[in-house]
């Protein structure tokens, strides 16, 4: 029985969000990648392994290279996701805004 990946188990790892905000700016080869970080290639394999089979990230072959992407549909899934928390926060913070400015117009008032 085939495990699928959790999005958010594989985002919640600091090298794996380290390798997407490179490979954000440019498709980067495992080699690459790994120069970015003090660990072995292999370690790094890894955590590309896990974004890829989440479908953060892509492989393009270009000549002998392989060459790593970001998978941007994917990321829009991940943001739509954290929009309707965003909305609920922003909704609160705005009743907040709301109830300081009347106690503050009370306070002037006295």
């Amino acid at each position: 029985m085939e495990t699928r990946r959790d999005i958010f188990q594989a985002i919640a790892d600091p090298t794996r969000r380290a390798i997407i905000a490179l490979i954000a700016i440019q498709a980067m080869t495992p080699n690459a990648l790994a120069e970015h970080f003090h660990t072995s290639r292999q370690a790094v394999s890894k955590h590309i392994k896990i974004l890829t089979e989440c479908e953060l990230v892509t492989q393009k072959n270009s000549g002998r290279e392989i060459y790593y992407q970001l998978e941007i549909d994917k990321m829009k899934e991940i943001d739509k996701w954290l929009d309707q928390y965003r909305k609920i926060w922003e909704n609160q913070f705005n009743q907040l805004d709301q109830v300081l400015s009347t106690l503050k117009k009370q306070k002037n008032e006295q």
